[in-house]
């Protein structure tokens, strides 16, 4: 049975623990380092209730990071636990941000990754997101990240 449910505050470390877990052998096996979520320090996404977490029989194994923002949600960070991937986790994660930007009545969502992350870009894709463009990366010279959206409640 999968829920997803807010992060409590007491569960930063675990939140944390589940982005170091997806994002670095991930990352650092196509780009050579690991992305700012790998090691953030969640509370205050948590304080602001930006942090979810997906169960999977009472195991939480996923998580989502969404932003807010007056015209768009902005998916920070979806990751999860490598021994469970591949079973729709991440497909549920987005369809959930779904969810959350029609209850709040803002017409899109937005994301980005790595360009080189080409499993990502296909996994977005085929989940109904966009490529609006192209951008070097702020931190890393010669990386180039690709940003996508998703409008809300109309066809593409």
């Amino acid at each position: 049975m999968i829920n997803i449910r807010p992060a409590l505050p007491s569960e930063a470390d675990l939140v944390q623990r589940i982005s170091a877990a997806a994002y670095i052998p991930a990352y650092a096996a196509v780009i050579g380092t690991a992305p700012k979520p790998a090691f953030e320090d969640y509370r205050a996404r948590i304080a602001r209730k930006e942090a979810w977490l997906l169960e999977d029989a009472r195991l939480p194994v996923a998580i989502l990071i969404l932003e807010r923002h007056p015209d768009h949600l902005l998916v920070y960070s979806v990751a999860v636990l490598p021994d469970h991937q591949g079973r729709g986790h991440a497909r549920a994660l987005l369809a959930f941000a779904e969810t959350e930007a029609a209850s709040t009545g803002v017409p899109e969502l937005r994301l980005y990754t790595n360009r080189r992350m080409t499993a990502n870009l296909e996994l977005y894709r085929r989940c109904g997101f966009r490529d609006t463009g192209a951008r070097p990366h702020p931190s890393r010279p010669g990386e180039v990240l690709v940003d996508m959206t998703k409008r809300i409640g109309k066809a593409e």
